[in-house]
């Protein structure tokens, strides 16, 4: 008798191997029952959605197929490897709430052997799994190697980079191209025209960029169909030459909201799995109520203002507030380069020499990538474009491959490019108000991290290039410097000092990415200088402020954050740990004095 999916004990499979031992009409019951588990957790839990009822069938056919983990399989993003998780050891982690916990959302080396890299940005997967193959066949490993990667992600400079390298290797390379006509929201880019005619064309057109580049091809229409996808895994299973699987699969597929709604339902905090509303949200404010949304108000009614702004995002619009309805009404001056921050970058660079006004959104965990076209194409040659980084600092998130603290010392000392640091909103509106007109540099723009609001006592200033430090509050005893976010923390701190008889001078920097000289020269009459900061320490802005007092007899401390990935953190327990709370600053500044 065959089991059903009702009969189906998930917690029974420890590893692929138990699932190879099953019939086709198993593995059919084994999707369903695999898809039950995964939205009681992301509907309760949050996390990508879309991604992984996705992938259901694919990554079941992947570990029914190649012989994992001595065969390798690379995940791209890996955001979609909830299923794969449950099929390697981990299904407790889907199936009960009180573990939810134990497993990260990407894959993760130090959970099991059956993950290879610590991924959460896209495009690299077919690069990293060109190194592996090349390494198996300088050492004589026989193993397949298998890079999955989706159709949004292909729009990735490394994508290509990996796909051209791969197509050369002579020996088995195998790349699954997961591809749900969906990037986050839409997919932006000339690649996907010929991928539409090849889902049109049952994998027949003769454009077939995959074949162009030099890799034998299979194409599977129903991505979601099991002993289709096992049929193309095992025709290319232990092949001897580069070959492209391209699949045609659903997102959010098994959740009818998820698949209605595919833009949102990518990722999601806790959601009503039947209607689609979010858990405890509330009606929709006719104000801004965080600096996302304000960005993207403010940027709507400025580019009504000005024809020639551009508006530029790489593949996550949603993550700078620009909902469909924004994009519609933006218009050609609304710009989705795909997930390709080099190309968003450099384009603005063109944009700017070219007599407009680019306004680039883009999210702190990925404009690393495009640290050389920040150096090269912006600062070196000195387009007046405006860069405004979402996410960034201690309170975005906190996932090891989605850190948002690294970006002020990665961009503050590139010469050439000034780096605002906006205390609250009004400030960070005064900047950015600045940055989209003027035509004298190129500017960044770092919204704050933590609550949203203001700081009294912030002057906003009609120009912000080469603006002096503000003096927010006057003292004689030692002076505090706080970077953005942490400006209150540090009047709040002088508040708790005052009530000690320590009478402190609170400064607002404004930037991190050049010196108050004569700022810094009144300093050296201090007894003491802290210096807080929502990013790390090394190379940081309190570096820069110690470096200059260094002959000086002034004691100089910087607190920021440590040069260390950390991972799924708790925010208040970092500040606390690291001293960058209001009473834990006043205690190191007594102790100093």
């Amino acid at each position: 008798m065959k089991k059903t999916d009702q009969e189906i004990d998930l917690n029974l499979i420890k590893s692929p191997a138990d699932i190879r031992k099953m019939d086709m009409d198993q593995l059919k019951s084994l999707a369903t029952a695999m898809r039950r588990p995964l939205i009681e957790k992301v509907s309760h839990h949050g996390g990508h959605v879309g991604p992984n009822l996705g992938m259901v069938e694919a990554i079941i056919a992947l570990h029914y197929v190649f012989n994992t983990p001595e065969d390798k399989i690379v995940f791209d993003v890996s955001h979609q490897t909830y299923p794969h998780k449950m099929l390697t050891g981990r299904m407790e982690a889907f199936t009960n709430p009180e573990k939810y916990d134990t497993v990260t959302g990407y894959t993760q080396p130090k959970e099991s052997e059956y993950d290879l890299f610590s991924l959460g940005h896209t495009s690299s997967a077919v690069a990293l799994a060109s190194g592996l193959a090349k390494a198996r066949d300088l050492i004589g490993g026989k193993e397949n190697v298998v890079a999955v990667i989706g159709d949004g992600s292909l729009s990735g400079g490394v994508a290509f980079e990996g796909l051209d390298y791969g197509a050369t290797l002579g020996t088995n390379f195998i790349v699954v191209v997961n591809d749900n006509d969906m990037s986050i929201a839409e997919n932006h880019g000339g690649i996907y025209a010929d991928l539409r005619l090849l889902r049109n064309t049952n994998g027949t057109a003769d454009n077939n960029l995959f074949r162009a580049m030099g890799y034998a091809y299979r194409y599977v229409h129903y991505g979601n169909n099991i002993p289709s996808l096992i049929k193309a895994f095992e025709e290319v299973k232990d092949i001897n030459y580069p070959v492209v699987v391209h699949i045609n699969t659903m997102k959010g597929m098994g959740l009818p909201v998820a698949e209605a709604d595919k833009e949102k339902f990518h990722w999601s905090v806790p959601f009503d799995p039947e209607t689609g509303n979010i858990l405890g949200e509330t009606a929709p404010s006719e104000e801004p109520q965080d600096y996302i949304s304000l960005f993207a108000t403010h940027m709507s009614s400025r580019i009504k203002e000005n024809p020639k702004l551009a508006l530029i995002t790489a593949g996550t619009p949603g993550a700078i507030g620009l909902g469909p309805e924004l994009r519609k009404e933006a218009g050609k001056q609304f710009v989705d380069v795909g997930i390709a921050e080099q190309q968003a970058i450099a384009m603005a660079s063109g944009l700017a020499k070219g007599g407009a006004d680019p306004v680039v959104g883009v999210v702190s965990t990925f404009l690393q990538r495009a640290y050389d076209q920040f150096s090269q194409d912006i600062a070196l040659n000195h387009q007046p474009a405006t860069f405004v980084i979402m996410y960034g600092s201690l309170f975005g998130m906190n996932d090891e491959t989605h850190l948002g603290f690294f970006d002020l010392g990665l961009l503050s000392n590139i010469p050439g490019l000034l780096v605002l640091t906006p205390s609250g909103k009004d400030e960070f509106i005064s900047m950015l108000r600045w940055a989209e007109t003027q035509r004298e540099t190129p500017v960044v723009v770092r919204i704050p991290g933590g609550g949203y609001g203001d700081v009294e006592g912030v002057q906003l200033l009609e120009n912000y290039n080469d603006a002096p430090y503000q003096v927010v509050k006057e003292g004689k005893d030692v002076t505090l410097i706080g970077v953005g976010t942490f400006l209150s923390t540090m009047l709040e701190a002088a508040e708790i000092l005052k009530s000690k008889g320590v009478d402190a001078t609170v400064i607002n920097p404004r930037q991190v990415s050049n010196l108050d000289k004569q700022a810094i020269e009144k300093m050296r009459g201090e007894k003491v200088v802290l210096t807080a900061e929502d990013g790390i320490v090394d190379g940081g802005f309190g570096q820069k402020v110690a470096s200059a007092l260094g002959e000086s007899p002034v004691k100089v401390v910087n607190l920021g954050l440590p040069k260390r990935f950390l991972n799924r953190y708790n925010a208040a327990d970092v500040l606390n740990e690291l001293g960058l709370t209001p009473d834990k600053i006043a205690e190191k500044v007594i102790s100093l004095l």
